[in-house]
């Protein structure tokens, strides 16, 4: 079993180096060019931005030509004669149009595209964070699940030398059976915990390697706990933060985006209450044949002497259209105030979001500090328990004891420790630092 056991963590370990590793920084770099999530936004900012380009060609003169050609065959009584009545005809037309007032229903069209437009640049950055902030959470976890496999391995060792000591003793009569018994138990439950310590690991990379939606995650890992990351007190208070968020967050600037746009979308609305005004140009000419006649003006003489222009303006004045734009104003003033209650719904979130991270960094960071004093405490009372044990004055109960509090005052303090950096990390993110390690 033992042998199974050491096998295990080397072929673990062999596969760990063999592994390309990835930072921090790679990982959500690698998440934002090709989460389908990203990609999907950017999608809806494409579509947007064509709307927005089809706004502003509205602005232009319309401008189209026609060609027809008809063919007609029959005949027709004329003066008491009926005669073949077959003909050709072919006419061309280029006409152009254009709106020349409407309340400037064209430009405030064209400036709600382009506030939509803003908006879904800002949902493409507002996914683009969310991403970040999921990929820095799950990549502290698998550096914790690191340090307690650190733990545990240390655990273990204790555990092999205090077996190798039980063997010696036992073997010379110098103490009982049941003490080598508990030392063997003790390296079994220590074998455990390692192995399962080691596929806390392997599954956290496994998580890690879906959020990043690789298609390989067998040959997937990251960088171990650089040496410069340290516990340090938060430094910003959450309203100073607040201020910051607000200015920054693109959700906070997507929705006041989509206000700006409800109110030009109800001033495009209040147009249809005006008159509008069109001009219309148009120049064009034909030519016909009367086939069995025998007698053909040519094509281009004709086209020559039938060249014809015309200009007109148009007003269209609305009377009464059954109350239907009054309505539709109605609507869209209910929509100002849906986009403005999102806004304060987005604010809400970010708010509670800074406050339950400043809450998290102050709980946490206090955890760590009693955290660490408890592993000072249980490592001191390690060392006095194993010497007492070597001087045959306590049993080998206490000193599994004694260790299995120390292990467990670790792992209290690496949990501590990654909670803490996950909140500094959020409140930083929220104060406009990039998230890195």
């Amino acid at each position: 079993m033992r042998n199974i056991f050491a096998l295990f963590l080397f072929l673990s370990t062999l596969s760990m180096h063999a592994q390309e590793k990835w930072s921090l920084e790679r990982a959500v770099q690698y998440a934002l060019e090709n989460n389908l999530q990203v990609q999907s936004s950017a999608y809806n900012r494409a579509l947007q931005e064509k709307s927005t380009e089809i706004a502003r060609a509205e602005r232009l003169p319309g401008v189209s030509a026609n060609l027809s050609n008809n063919l007609s065959f029959g005949q027709q009584r004329y003066i008491n004669l009926v005669q073949r009545n077959d003909n050709f005809n072919n006419s061309l037309n280029v006409g152009a149009d254009m709106l020349l007032y409407n309340n400037g229903r064209l430009e405030k069209n064209y400036r709600r595209a382009l506030l939509d437009l803003q908006a879904a640049s800002y949902d493409v950055e507002t996914i683009k964070n969310n991403i970040a902030l999921q990929i820095a959470q799950e990549y502290l976890s698998v550096l914790l699940s690191k340090e307690i496999v650190q733990i545990s391995q240390s655990a273990l060792t204790n555990a092999q030398q205090t077996l190798q000591r039980a063997e010696i003793t036992t073997r010379v009569g110098t103490t009982a059976q049941t003490v080598l018994a508990e030392a063997q138990a003790a390296l079994a439950r220590e074998e455990q915990n390692t192995v399962a310590a080691q596929i806390n690991v392997e599954r956290g990379l496994f998580n890690l390697a879906q959020l990043l939606q690789l298609d390989d995650y067998t040959s997937f890992d990251i960088e171990d706990a650089p040496s410069s990351l340290q516990v340090e007190a938060p430094l910003y208070s959450a309203q100073d933060i607040l201020s910051t968020a607000y200015a920054q967050q693109p959700q906070i600037k997507a929705a006041q985006m989509r206000i700006e746009s409800a109110i030009a979308q109800t001033e495009v609305t209040k147009t249809a209450l005006y008159p509008s005004v069109s001009a219309s140009a148009g120049v064009g000419t034909f030519y016909f044949n009367q086939l069995n006649r025998g007698q053909d003006t040519g094509f281009f003489k004709q086209y020559s002497e039938n060249f014809g222009q015309q200009l007109g303006i148009s007003a269209n004045i609305p009377i009464f259209n059954k109350g239907i734009t009054k309505l539709q104003i109605e609507q869209s003033k209910i929509n100002e105030s849906l986009a403005k209650n999102n806004m304060e719904q987005q604010k809400q979130e970010v708010r509670q979001n800074v406050q339950r991270a400043q809450f998290d960094a102050k709980s946490n960071y206090q955890a760590y500090q009693s955290a660490e004093r408890m592993v000072k405490s249980a490592e001191l009372a390690e060392d006095f328990a194993l010497k007492s044990y070597e001087a045959g004055r306590s049993t080998i109960y206490e000193l599994n004891a004694a260790r299995n509090n120390t292990v467990n005052a670790r792992g209290s303090l690496a949990q501590a420790k990654y909670n803490y950096l996950f909140s500094l990390k959020l409140l930083n993110f929220y104060a406009g630092v990039p998230i890195t390690l």
